[in-house]
């Protein structure tokens, strides 16, 4: 009983280890979209902020 309960807690444990990537591209993709989309819409504010 208790072996079974360890097996499905390591099954679970890796499903989220091979969920890390995923998230860690959307996130980044998420980011590049952002900073992409505010550096079009204000080019001057992003490297040259106003004083």
């Amino acid at each position: 009983m208790q072996g079974q309960g360890k097996t499905t807690q390591g099954h679970y444990f890796q499903r989220y280890l091979s969920l890390i990537p995923v998230l860690a591209v959307l996130a980044i993709s998420v980011a590049f979209t952002t900073w992409v989309l505010f550096n079009a819409a204000f080019p001057d504010l992003l490297f040259h902020p106003m004083p």
